[in-house]
């Protein structure tokens, strides 16, 4: 038993090494730029696959090997190179968030690429000539590689730390890190950095793909699950540390190791697989280590800001123009199914883009007048879609009672994980979402008696009166329409203003009597609750549910909607998720490849629009949310910097 956990421990210093290689990357990458790169485990990938197709050809010898990985890596520093320079720097001006959305386009284009070259199949490169046997460690044969990918790990740290301790690229990357705009104040070519920095992390990134391939498959899932990975390690290391990046790859990748190793064990009479663990092991650490040290093992703490933002112009009630387009589009979509003996397919794509409205409104809630950011929202939807499911299944009730119960289950986790969200703010505010969801997702996966596991639950039909498709499209209209209705509502009550408060100044708004944390966890739970409804239908919907409706990538769904429609902007999120569930639809009916060809629309809506597309439309045509009274008070220049009219 113990010469097993032993064994085990080794070789999670050989995991330890790859994700410290990433997580190295994406540190450099966000440290300098400040940009949340998803397309970091695309350069992953990438560095797995060019790994796998050069040695192939070319790895039979030992020299060749290495040659093939560090020409894997190089290649796939250019391509990182190049999306900084053709994609990224023409949106540094944007809003942080619409980096995210560019490079989760970039995603999309990259998967799709890994597609057309390799194919849907897994591939598994040669393994490293004189490398391929093992050796005996404690009577268990310990691979040989994995005590070359041990060494590997420290030695890039050091070449690291001389990096950025002893060279003028590493003095500039760390007065990048500290302070960008008194570096580009100095006369130093921060364009050029950037490039440089992002070299260096995709390098890093390929660098570790390249070094799996004779460890693990190359498969098109790698990009997101590499990502979710790397950000933890950084978050739990300390944003832009680097010696806080191999700890916490060291912590992450032993506790790993440790409940492998230890397996099942025995507690109070309970029987427990801890090895089911390992699937949400480094975002329970993540969590705790947010909650305890929001700034990482070994990060600096934020200083304290006393400023703030720039004050923003009223939000006042939509005015008569934009009353009058309300209508007509719910008049169109009442009468939408008349059409539906001409369009069969059109009340099910209506009844999607409705529940997508729903869920990126509620999103937008917390995002835009709450101004807390969040990576873990589908865990507020799944919950929905899960309550429902088992109100019906479990207790027996109703379908009706069990749609409008549903959200409750949701309302539940909120208030539990909103406590302790609110605690913090930014990136370590939507860090936490992210480990709070994935924790969710979790739970539903493995608890086969309750949940189904990763079968789900079957059988979720509406009941008679709802089984055509129309009936039940007017029943997700009318609850759309007043989720929407309602959650724009309370933007204009006592703790809309106060979200808005919180939202500007922390300090001004603790100032005046304003109990912050209490107002953004009210906001929490109620957008929970919006979002769990919007999961509810969409279990109803379907007739199924899975864990795939917790998975990250419906987070991130929900954040391109929000992003594309604009996140200062009331209509933004409705119009976002219209155009992103349209375009999701329609391109995939269209081409094997459609997630490149929707990566590309989005890209290109975010360079044409980086304020968002009804961001844009207002700015052209105008402002219509303010009484004609009061927009002759208010002077053009005025009304062109009003970031939330519509």
């Amino acid at each position: 038993m113990l010469s097993n956990l032993l064994v085990q421990l080794v070789n999670g210093l050989a995991d330890a090494s790859t994700l410290f290689l990433v997580a190295a990357g994406l540190s450099l990458i966000f440290g300098v730029t400040r940009i949340v790169n998803f397309a970091h485990g695309s350069f992953y990938m990438f560095g797995i696959y060019l790994a796998y197709s050069i040695a192939s050809r070319f790895g039979h010898t030992t020299g060749g090997f290495w040659l093939s990985v560090l020409a894997a890596a190089l290649v796939v520093a250019v391509l990182g190179a190049l999306v900084e320079m053709v994609v990224l720097r023409r949106i540094y001006q944007a809003p942080e968030l619409f980096h995210l959305l560019a490079t989760f386009a970039l995603v999309l284009i990259f998967r799709d690429a890994a597609l057309w070259l390799w194919g849907p199949e897994d591939l598994f490169g040669p393994r490293a000539p004189h490398l391929a046997g093992a050796v005996d460690f404690l009577g268990h044969p310990l691979p040989t590689y994995d005590i070359a990918l041990i060494v590997i790990g420290p030695v890039v740290l050091l070449l690291l730390w001389y990096a950025l301790t002893r060279t003028r690229w590493g003095t500039l990357v760390r007065a990048a890190t500290q302070d960008r705009e008194m570096l580009g104040a100095l006369g130093i070519n921060q364009a050029w950095l950037f490039t440089g920095v992002f070299f260096v992390g995709a390098f890093l990134a390929g660098l570790g793909g390249a070094l799996q391939g004779p460890r693990m498959s190359a498969n098109l899932s790698l990009d997101l699950e590499t990502i979710g990975n790397a950000f933890v390690v950084v978050v739990v290391g300390g944003m832009g540390s680097i010696p806080g990046a191999f700890v916490a790859a060291l912590i992450i990748a032993e506790i790993k190791a440790l409940c492998i190793g230890i397996g099942h064990v025995t507690i109070f009479g309970v029987g427990l697989s801890l090895s089911r663990f390992t699937l949400v092991a480094e975002f329970v650490v993540m969590a705790v280590v947010l909650v305890v040290r929001p700034w990482g093992l070994l990060g600096r703490a934020s200083a304290a800001v006393r400023g703030m933002a720039a004050p923003e112009t009223p939000l006042r009630p939509a005015g008569k123009r934009l009353k009058w387009l309300a209508a007509i589009a719910l008049l169109v979509l009442v009468l939408a199914p008349l059409a539906a003996n001409a369009f069969p397919y059109m009340p099910v794509l209506l009844v999607e883009i409705l529940i997508a409205v729903l869920f990126a409104t509620s999103l937008h809630f917390i995002m835009g007048p709450g101004g807390m950011h969040s990576f873990g929202h589908a865990a507020y939807f799944g919950l929905g879609a899960y309550g429902a499911a088992l109100f019906l299944k479990v207790l027996n009730l109703p379908m009706e009672a069990a749609l409008l119960l549903g959200p409750l289950l949701a309302v539940a986790g909120a208030l539990v994980f909103g406590w302790f969200c609110v605690r913090l703010s930014g990136v370590y505010l939507a860090m936490l979402t992210l480990a709070f969801a994935q924790i969710v997702w979790s739970v539903v996966f493995q608890w086969d008696d309750v949940t189904g596991g990763s079968n789900g639950i079957l059988g979720l039909w509406p009941s008679n009166w709802l089984s055509s498709p129309v009936a039940f499209y007017y029943v997700t209209l009318v609850c759309a329409v007043i989720g929407v209705w309602l959650l724009r509502k309370m933007l204009f009550s006592p703790l809309g203003y106060a979200m808005r408060a919180s939202r500007d100044s922390v300090l001004r708004a603790e100032a005046i009597g304003i109990d912050v944390k209490r107002v953004q966890w009210a906001a929490f739970v109620i957008a929970s609750l919006f979002c769990g409804l919007a999961g509810s239908l969409y279990a109803f919907s379907k007739g199924t549910i899975s864990p795939e409706v917790i998975s990250v990538s419906r987070s991130v769904d929900g954040l391109v909607m929000v992003l594309l429609g604009g996140l200062q902007t009331l209509t933004g999120p409705i119009v976002g998720a219209a155009v992103f569930t349209w375009l999701q639809d329609t391109v995939a009916r269209q081409t094997d490849y459609w997630q490149a060809l929707l990566g590309f629309a989005i890209l290109l809506l975010v360079i044409a629009f980086p304020q968002g597309i009804v961001g844009f439309i207002r700015e052209r045509f105008g402002d219509d949310s303010a009484d004609p009274a009061d927009r002759s008070a208010v002077s053009p220049s005025q009304r062109a910097a009003i970031k939330e009219g519509l």
